[in-house]
């Protein structure tokens, strides 16, 4: 009887893991790409904005300065959230100086998750993309 179910054993712990790996989906890696596109709300005049910024490029949305660090997106049969920005965000002052008013992530499928919150401004992750029809700055 023991050398019966030693020699079972192994075909059916196979069989459990393979049974098992299906029912669980795997995870694909992260893409990274080297442009964000966000939009911005101007609460003022109601006027939405949409823009491409490069990874680690800075750039002006009325008086925030937006500067992505990553952008990743997954295939769409991921079940995560597909595609996400890590950003900084800072408040320039009419004297100049400015002051950080978000550092964090952002997530296209959950723009309420994890907001900018600003008085006049909303921001936002629309998508990350491999290539824009922008300049880099390096060619600017």
């Amino acid at each position: 009887m023991r050398t019966t179910f030693q020699q079972l054993r192994r075909p059916l712990l196979t069989a459990a893991v393979l049974t098992f790996a299906g029912l669980f989906p795997a995870q694909a890696q992260p893409v990274a790409n080297p442009v964000a596109t966000f939009a911005g709300l101007d609460k003022i005049t109601g006027r939405i904005t949409r823009f491409d910024v490069y990874i680690d490029e800075t750039v002006l949305f009325g008086a925030l300065e937006l500067t992505p660090r990553a952008c990743y997106d997954r295939p769409s049969s991921d079940t995560l959230q597909r595609t996400s920005a890590f950003l900084e965000v800072d408040q320039r002052s009419l004297d100049g100086s400015a002051e950080r008013i978000f550092t964090g992530w952002m997530f296209a499928d959950s723009p309420a998750l994890n907001a900018v919150d600003h008085a006049v401004y909303d921001v936002w992750l629309i998508e990350c993309k491999t290539s824009t029809n922008v300049p880099p700055p390096s060619e600017r």
